[in-house]
């Protein structure tokens, strides 16, 4: 469960994006289980997810057969499976990126949103790799990538009325209800609704 300084980074981005903080604790809770960094090579890092047949969708045929020879790629979804601990599934980020830098960080969701890198152009970075050093810089930062994935995704009113099938849908895809992570979703709700003041009303989303 994410600290009282956390939740008070949650409080200040919402406040800023028009989101409700507790709602946005409730998907990082759910996305990285109230976790905001991991220690790599004595540095604080946010949390990693690497997709291998991202990768490989990504990558000329020279670099394809490479990164598929060293098991870091491959085109079936799921066939690269993640390290249990973040200090592997960095490792075997710094190995895909040796062969394609920004096609390893695109193929990477990243922070405590867990938003693929793949999304950078959209969501306003310059380049995937600007994206990352900045999420890298703070959990401020992590919160705020999630934030703009929300808001330019045009989920906010859903987020602001905790439709959490449509949130889910987004987040995980359409077979979520097998995973339950809609109900996920509300139980965290649940859990840091009562943490966070009461709001003030929230501006309906008109564009």
């Amino acid at each position: 469960m994410f600290n009282a300084d956390i939740r008070d980074m949650f409080l200040k981005a919402g406040r800023e994006h028009d989101l409700d903080p507790a709602a946005l604790a409730a998907i990082a809770q759910t996305e990285s289980g109230g976790i905001v960094t991991t220690r790599i090579n004595g540095h604080d890092e946010p949390l990693i997810r690497f997709e291998g047949h991202y990768f490989d969708k990504r990558l000329s045929p020279a670099d394809q057969a490479k990164a598929r020879a060293l098991k870091l790629s491959s085109p079936k979804a799921g066939a690269i499976r993640n390290p249990a601990t973040q200090a592997a599934r960095w490792q075997l980020l710094q190995q895909a990126a040796q062969i394609n830098r920004d096609a390893a960080y695109e193929s990477t969701s990243w922070g405590v949103g867990q938003v693929m890198g793949a999304h950078w152009h959209w969501l306003g970075y310059p380049s995937v790799i600007e994206m990352a050093e900045t999420v890298r810089q703070s959990v401020q930062q992590q919160i705020e990538l999630m934030c703009r994935f929300l808001t330019y995704s045009h989920l906010r009113d859903a987020l602001n009325n905790h439709d959490w099938q449509k949130i889910a849908y987004n987040y995980n895809g359409p077979l979520y209800a097998k995973n339950q992570y809609d109900r996920k979703l509300a139980q965290a709700y649940a859990l840091y609704q009562p943490l966070f003041p009461p709001s003030r009303p929230l501006t309906p989303l008109t564009a």
